[in-house]
């Protein structure tokens, strides 16, 4: 009879297997996007009638965005009874049926253990975290699979790392390292992910709660986005994941909580390192409550993300890897294209010169020895080692209406003009270094001009772009044209 049954049983167990494979598994959507919802230091305290609020601003948040996917980055439950607090937590995202994860931070342990807050939030419905391997430092030390919208390929990566609580010698540091162990972790992790993905790193986030030395540089204010109005609360110690993060390659950035009063994001030799916006009502702070949001896209190394507050909407949206935001794109004054002007040949043209130059302006005032078409700007036809420039034009094609970063990679000196307009200046003796500029430009043809003088010892010159969905670059050839006279 029980034989019988067997089928029966299977058959009705069947959808509810479905429902919690659906749960866990974490896919780009149809169109090549995924959405994550960061909410942190919510500072539950099931005593407080204030406490649905915190509620209240993650439900508003989460149905004005509808994410895939929301990060907890710590501080959650902060006063007992933490159980309660914690059954608030998963009973919220069961009503809500969206896909979550945690990670602690210095104050949930305080209350109630790492391990107990671990069985309340493993196995619930629609949550994604695990306790992690028991050998090393923290709690919950995981990776996250982003599928591809077309395959089971990992199309993307979430690491997810516990930032502990207070160091052992508080002569030392107040707060707690990543430690070498968990970092050991997340290079072998890292590994064998790209192994799998053929060699090449699938694009990664990472999110932990107590920010990392290197988020320091947010409080300059040069090339952020958002506010500083706090001091960044790190430990005084650094245990080298920013070095690792570098190493591992696909990282694109790395996100965190703890400094209520900051939600500044900026780019950090190449990584984005940024804070959540507070979410907690009983956390201090005068930051109106929300939560930050990602839109990553499917097959490149870029993601989009603002904040989104109930009572504001959206804030303003900022571009990785560019480090454009929708504020710059909005004011700024735009070149328009060139009228009447049809590209010819692919190319430049050239002037050569030899002589001894000091600044680029010199090269104007001389005598090219030679000139002609060449398909891209190079100094490897010099005829010469030493003192010889260069005077390069070009129609340049823009795809799309926007925000451009050139860059010249010279030595020595080197300037770039757009419709005339100079946007690099890497003018001057020097040894090869980088300079970049910003323009905006409306869709179409554009006046390209290079002028680049070679002193002594040592000569190069690299020429490229980016924009806000164009990776950091030297110039494709198929967009330069040579000018027609």
């Amino acid at each position: 009879m029980m034989k019988r049954l067997y089928p029966l049983l299977l058959l009705l167990a069947l959808p509810l297997l479905g429902a919690m494979a659906q749960e866990s598994e974490l896919r780009f959507r149809a169109d090549g996007t995924f959405k994550i919802a960061q909410f942190t230091d919510l500072h539950i305290d099931v005593k407080s009638p204030n406490t649905e609020e915190n509620f209240n601003t993650m439900r508003q948040v989460i149905r004005a965005e509808r994410p895939d996917f929301v990060m907890l980055t710590g501080d959650i439950v902060v006063a007992r009874p933490a159980v309660e607090g914690w059954r608030m937590i998963t009973d919220f995202f069961s009503e809500e049926k969206i896909p979550y994860a945690i990670v602690l931070g210095n104050h949930d342990a305080e209350v109630i253990t790492k391990d107990s807050i671990y069985d309340l939030v493993v196995g619930a419905p629609y949550s994604l975290s695990i306790r992690g391997e028991e050998t090393i430092h923290g709690h919950g030390n995981q990776k996250l699979q982003i599928l591809s919208s077309k395959g089971s390929n990992t199309a993307a990566l979430l690491y997810l790392l516990d930032s502990n609580q207070y160091y052992e010698n508080q002569f030392v540091s107040h707060y707690d390292i990543i430690h070498f162990d968990q970092i050991a972790w997340l290079r072998e992790t890292h590994s064998h992910a790209v192994a799998e993905s053929g060699g090449t790193p699938p694009p990664s986030i990472l999110f932990f709660h107590i920010p990392t030395p290197e988020f320091a540089f947010l409080g300059d204010g040069e090339g952020i986005y958002g506010h500083a109005r706090e001091g960044v609360s790190a430990p005084r110690i650094n245990s080298g994941l920013f070095s690792t993060m570098l190493e591992m390659g696909g990282v694109m950035g790395a996100f965190c909580g703890h400094d209520h009063e900051n939600d500044a994001v900026g780019i950090y030799n190449g990584i984005a390192l940024g804070y959540g916006r507070i979410t907690g009502v009983h956390a201090y702070g005068q930051s109106t409550r929300g939560g930050r949001i990602f839109l990553l896209h499917e097959g490149e190394d870029r993601f989009d993300t603002w904040v989104h507050t109930p009572a504001e909407g959206r804030h303003g949206v900022y571009y990785y890897p560019s480090g454009f935001n929708s504020d710059q794109e909005r004011q700024a004054s735009y070149l328009p294209a060139l009228q009447g002007v049809e590209a010819g040949d692919r190319g430049v043209a050239y002037r050569y010169y030899t002589r001894e130059f000091k600044e680029t302006s010199q090269i104007h005032n001389s005598t090219p020895v030679n000139e002609g078409k060449m398909l891209y700007p190079s100094i490897k036809g010099a005829t010469q080692e030493d003192h010889f420039a260069y005077i390069f034009e070009s129609l340049i094609m823009i795809p799309v209406r926007g925000l451009y970063r050139f860059y010249t990679y010279s030595d020595d000196g080197s300037v770039l003009y757009i419709d005339g307009q100079k946007v690099v200046d890497n003018d001057g003796g020097h040894s090869a270094r980088l300079r970049e500029g910003e323009v905006a430009l409306e869709a179409g043809l554009h006046r390209l001009r290079i002028d680049y003088y070679e002193d002594y010892m040592g000569q190069e010159l690299e020429v490229g772009y980016a924009s806000k969905t164009i990776k950091r670059q030297p110039l494709p050839a198929e967009i330069l044209y040579v000018p027609s006279k």
